[in-house]
């Protein structure tokens, strides 16, 4: 069977601008993932070699050619200064489930940029995809992440203990769930 596309959507909500990622992100791409601070509870190192932002771009296209998510980066519609990316992966059609992700810069963080564009996007793949189910995981230590997943109505569904081996620290992940039916956009 022939997969079918999932173009990136281009959202836009008061503040944010999301839209699809370009060669043009590489920099700001490398700049976010490389910053050891901003990735200390992520599943994988920072990045110390510039091609990973090229990857992480061409796999953005990627899931949209084959219609398996989208992840798109978020800009400030102000000034559109490049902030971080959201991301709904692992989009299976046949359970009507998916998963969503973020990251952020440091300079984005505290200001409700993840919770409103995780929101736009969530908003976008629950129509779009007709969804039922959102999952999302966050590292026991990262308490800012757990607070946006609450505050879009994620409810915490459990534990997996010792998931993650980053260079020997190992670390719990929780594992957040949103039913369609406790879905509330705003």
């Amino acid at each position: 069977m022939a997969s079918m596309g999932l173009p990136t959507p281009v959202l836009e909500t008061d503040r944010l601008r999301l839209r699809p990622a370009t060669d043009a992100d590489t920099d700001e791409l490398f700049a976010l993932h490389s910053d050891a601070f901003v990735l200390r509870y992520w599943d994988s190192p920072p990045w110390t070699e510039r091609e990973r932002a090229d990857r992480f771009v061409a796999t953005c296209v990627r899931m949209a050619d084959e219609g398996t998510g989208a992840r798109p980066v978020v800009e400030r519609r102000s000034d559109g200064a490049f902030l971080g990316w959201c991301g709904v992966t692992r989009w299976d059609p046949e359970h009507r489930s998916a998963s969503v992700g973020y990251c952020f810069a440091r300079t984005a963080w505290g200001q409700g940029f993840a919770t409103e564009a995780a929101g736009a996007l969530l908003r976008w793949a629950f129509e779009a995809l007709d969804l039922n189910r959102v999952q999302a995981e966050a590292d026991t230590r990262n308490a800012a992440s757990a607070r946006v997943l609450e505050k879009l109505g994620f409810r915490l569904e459990g534990t997996l203990r010792e998931d993650c081996v980053v260079d020997g620290v190992v670390s719990d992940s929780w594992v957040y769930g949103l039913l369609r039916r406790e879905w509330a956009p705003s």
